[in-house]
């Protein structure tokens, strides 16, 4: 079967019940989408299907075929991305295991609607637990990815990101 991932297409070998986290990480290598659960409650696996956050743990390959998957590798490759920029501005990381989930969530809930209140952003991510408790950092990040990306697009097809890529910024280092 053929898989479109971050614009590349990936002829896999795998049972059509395999869950597309697993053929990510095991058949095509991209570990950035994490496992959490492995039943679609905490959204550590959360990636992009057609441009809507799926949970990667429980969908299987076969409902893939045909559609564009976009991974957290493909979100940027450089990190230059909006969501991903302000996440190191904020500085949102505690442990990091959610972050993915997390970042994939707030780009699509960005690619959606452009300014969102906290009501959007808390019931846009509202699947994606984070066991630090980093809640009130991850609302900043997504305020200040959407001042990032005023007048940009949020997310991209694969194929445009290096066009739509923004240029890189220092981020200063945090004072405690």
């Amino acid at each position: 079967m053929k898989l479109n991932v971050n614009g590349i297409e990936h002829d896999i070998d795998a049972p059509p019940d395999m869950p597309l986290l697993w053929a990510l990480r095991d058949l095509i290598h991209l570990t950035g989408t994490k496992f959490g659960c492995g039943i679609a409650q905490c959204g550590a696996c959360t990636v992009h299907v057609d441009g809507s956050p799926r949970r990667a743990c429980v969908t299987p390959v076969s409902t893939l075929e045909g559609k564009k998957i976009l991974t957290i590798e493909g979100l940027s490759k450089d990190g230059s991305h909006p969501v991903q920029r302000a996440w190191a501005e904020i500085d949102v990381v505690q442990c990091g295991y959610c972050q993915s989930g997390q970042i994939m969530s707030a780009a699509a809930l960005l690619a959606k609607i452009p300014a969102p209140s906290d009501t959007d952003i808390d019931q846009a991510l509202s699947g994606n637990i984070c066991r630090c408790g980093t809640y009130p950092r991850i609302r900043a990040a997504v305020k200040r990815a959407a001042e990032l990306g005023a007048g940009h697009a949020i997310a991209a097809a694969p194929s445009d990101l290096p066009s739509m890529l923004l240029p890189s910024v220092t981020v200063p280092a945090r004072t405690a």
